[in-house]
């Protein structure tokens, strides 16, 4: 074990490579380090999957009882205060490294071929290395202050990232908001991270714990000011983890490449602020208040980012809201001490969602190949609708994926968010009823999502308050029922049958939110996929090439079984719970009780109550976004359900106080443009004001009455002595004069 841990220290700097041989290329060699660059993509997979065999090697030794390794070596000492790097090797680190390194992995690989027509694939490749760099050293830091340089080191490269595209006016814009909206949690984290060393005296999470908890059991230590303190540390985690309400980055960081949404913002990054809450979990432990913060972001974080999702149109969006209510999920189990289940949905949930963005790239980049498609247009579900025919693959992986999100047995998330949804029964029948809604709410939005891209059904009318005017939403598969079907001379040639014009080839109009038509008549044309100088363009969406569907089958099987990790099979030395012996050495070190009898009975019962909720919201889904909708409106059934009149208008009023506030961002962003956005611009006109009229002014005005008053004062001098006497003897006079007046 020693052998292997010694070289722990190592894992950081195993990416670093491949920027610095690329930038340094670029900057001596551009024209020989472009024509191999494939190499680097290659050698970045290699030097990842070198990390994942050590890491794997690290997991099972945890597995098999090791205890919790550490190794610290100082790096400045002056008088009493010392400042160690180190590396901490436990449960927690080594799921973090097999997650960062299998997901980061298969994202690589499919970045290979989505990126390949990209001017900036190097800078990609080189940004990507870096992040991997930064998130391992993250991951494996010993103390607060290490922490916090790979934090800043991370938060640096989602900025590069997220503005990949910099030259798009929506991206920087995105890495902007990131970069100033993760500023105010680093700010708190750094302001906390400072207090604590006041009150310990040490950066080190041992140490910190220990003497941190004896100062509390003992009253030693202000608990008012220690309570900030570990707020403040929360603080970094909610901007970080997109938490309600520094969660306003998140959406926006979409208009990065979808590899990098996959990789950083539903499986790695966002995951870094549940990682320091689950890094400092025994310090929060100490402190009640602090806990029911925790769990109260958590709950308000799940729900939000649930009704949030359930009017989006852009795919990437939708999910980016899935995933801030999912990590809300995780924030609220470690609100409410449940470290194992807050865990497990941190595997469970990497994997399936890193999945779901990865298929939604497949999506996108399939629909960026339709003649006249933008990036704007390949994004909206609106404009995709039936692609089931053009994409199986992509379509079978998603729809697992939101199965395994919609928390349906027996794929992975369900049996990590059913433990969540049990303990917040157990922990507070409020929060238990919030989680279960929202479980409701996942199901919902996450089959629409489905529906609106593969199957494309929806024909619904939403009414403005005004009554004026009627929204109507279509999404009606508009490829027909057969794609590009003749292949000659690898020449692809777009063709019909008369029955498809209706769909395709016609001069229907489709009306979208109401803000316009868009006139579906494309003409024939005619592609070499020979030229690959040229993105390939058709007139149909078509599957991705094999690179891409690689990691969508892998991951695919991690959202199959990584769920049974988590499954107590068996008892006594015959207990097949992973989970449970991954996590016991830190079960140990937080003094948790753990208790192996598992009661297969009421483990029933609640997957029952669970599953059903989950298939309701997809049924209701169904009924509104389906084929199911065409069968029940023929019956005159939805109709039914809510009578002409009175009872009517009420109801389009609260679909669309509904629908406005998903679709608008429950005005959180409005309300932040209107208060801080232009709050800190009249402040800072204001101190311009004040710069250059008061206190500019009152300089100039005393340099200009000087001028005046020198040019008057030079007019009097004549060059006599007896008249200089005159004046001074007159002027002595009148101050002596004044003097005794007033004696």
């Amino acid at each position: 074990m020693e052998h292997t841990y010694q070289y722990a220290w190592i894992i950081p700097f195993v990416p670093l490579p491949v920027p610095i041989v690329i930038g340094v290329g670029l900057l001596l060699v551009p024209s020989a380090t472009k024509r191999i660059r494939h190499i680097w993509a290659f050698l970045s997979v290699l030097l990842l999957s070198i990390i994942m065999v050590f890491s794997a090697d690290l997991s099972i030794q945890q597995i098999n009882g090791s205890p919790i390794y550490q190794y610290v070596w100082s790096w400045t000492i002056n008088n009493d205060f010392s400042l160690d790097f180190g590396q901490l090797i436990d449960p927690l680190t080594s799921i973090m490294l097999i997650l960062i390194t299998t997901v980061g992995i298969m994202v690589l690989i499919y970045s290979d071929n989505y990126m390949s027509h990209d001017q900036g694939y190097l800078r990609f490749f080189a940004y990507m290395s870096f992040f991997n760099a930064s998130m391992l050293g993250l991951v494996t830091s010993s103390n607060l202050i290490q922490i916090y340089i790979f934090w800043e080191l991370v938060g640096m490269c989602s900025y590069l990232l997220i503005g990949f595209w910099f030259t798009r006016p929506l991206a920087a814009s995105a890495c902007q908001k990131a970069f100033v909206t993760n500023r105010v949690g680093d700010f708190g984290l750094f302001l906390g991270i400072l207090g604590l060393y006041w009150i310990t005296g040490s950066f080190e999470f041992r140490d910190l714990f220990e003497i941190a908890n004896n100062l509390i059991d003992n009253n030693r230590a202000n608990s008012l000011f220690l309570t900030l303190c570990a707020s403040l540390l929360f603080v970094g985690a909610v901007a970080k983890s997109a938490q309600f309400p520094l969660h306003v980055w998140l959406p926006d960081a979409m208009e990065g490449p979808t590899p990098i949404s996959a990789l950083i913002h539903a499986a790695t990054m966002v995951a870094a602020g549940v990682f320091l809450v689950a890094r400092l979990f025994p310090l929060f432990t100490a402190m009640p208040y602090v806990m029911n913060m925790i769990s109260l972001v958590g709950i308000l974080t799940i729900i939000l980012g649930a009704t949030l999702a359930l009017a989006q149109r852009d795919i990437k969006r939708s999910l980016a809201y899935s995933t801030m209510s999912q990590l809300g999920y995780i924030m609220l189990a470690l609100g409410m001490g449940s470290y194992r289940a807050a865990l497990f949905h941190l595997i469970t949930h990497a994997y399936s969602k890193a999945l779901l963005f990865l298929g939604s790239g497949s999506i996108i980049h399939s629909m960026e190949t339709v003649v006249g498609y933008s990036p704007a247009k390949s994004q909206n579900m609106a404009l995709m609708g039936g692609l089931t025919n053009y994409a199986p693959i992509t379509k079978t992986s998603f729809l697992l994926g939101t199965l395994s999100l919609c928390g349906i047995p027996p794929l992975a998330c369900f049996w990590s968010k059913d433990e969540i949804l049990n303990d917040s029964w157990l922990y507070s029948p409020i929060f238990g009823i919030i989680a279960c809604f929202t479980a409701g709410l996942t199901a919902f939005y996450m089959f629409r999502m489905y529906l609106l891209t593969f199957e494309g059904y929806l024909n619904i009318n939403f009414q403005n308050f005004s009554g004026k005017k009627n929204n109507v939403f279509y999404s009606i598969s508009i490829w027909g029922k057969k794609g590009p079907k003749v292949i000659k001379n690898n020449l692809i040639l777009s063709t019909m049958n008369n029955n498809e014009r209706r769909f395709f080839f016609s001069n229907k109009t489709y009306l979208i939110d109401g803000n316009g038509v868009r006139n579906m008549l494309r003409p024939l044309i005619t592609i070499n996929y020979n030229d690959f100088t040229k993105k390939k363009t058709s007139s149909y969406p078509y599957e991705s090439d094999n690179t891409m569907l690689l990691p969508l089958l892998v991951l695919v099987l991690f959202t199959l079984f990584v769920g049974y990790i988590g499954i107590p099979f068996g008892q006594g030395k015959f207990n097949f719970d992973i989970l449970s012996k991954w996590l016991t050495p830190s079960i140990n070190f937080l003094h948790s009780n753990s208790n192996n009898y598992f009661d297969w009975y009421e483990f029933f019962i609640n997957a029952v109550f669970s599953v059903s909720i989950a298939y309701f919201g997809i049924f209701i889904a169904s009924l509104l976004y389906g084929p199911a909708y065409s069968y029940f409106k023929n019956y005159n059934l939805i109709n039914s359900f809510v009578k002409m009149g009175t009872r009517r208008i009420i109801w389009d009023k609260i679909i669309n106080v509904i629908y406005n506030w998903s679709y608008n961002r429950g005005y959180i962003d409005i309300f932040y443009e209107k208060t801080l956005t232009r709050g800190i611009r009249r402040l800072v006109e204001l101190t311009y004001f004040l710069d250059k009229q008061i206190i500019d002014g009152i300089t100039n005005g005393i340099g200009i009455t000087s001028f005046f008053v020198a040019e008057i004062i030079k007019n009097v001098g004549g060059g006599r002595i007896s008249s200089y006497l005159f004046f001074y003897l007159f002027y002595v006079s009148i101050f002596l004069l004044i003097y005794s007046l007033f004696k």
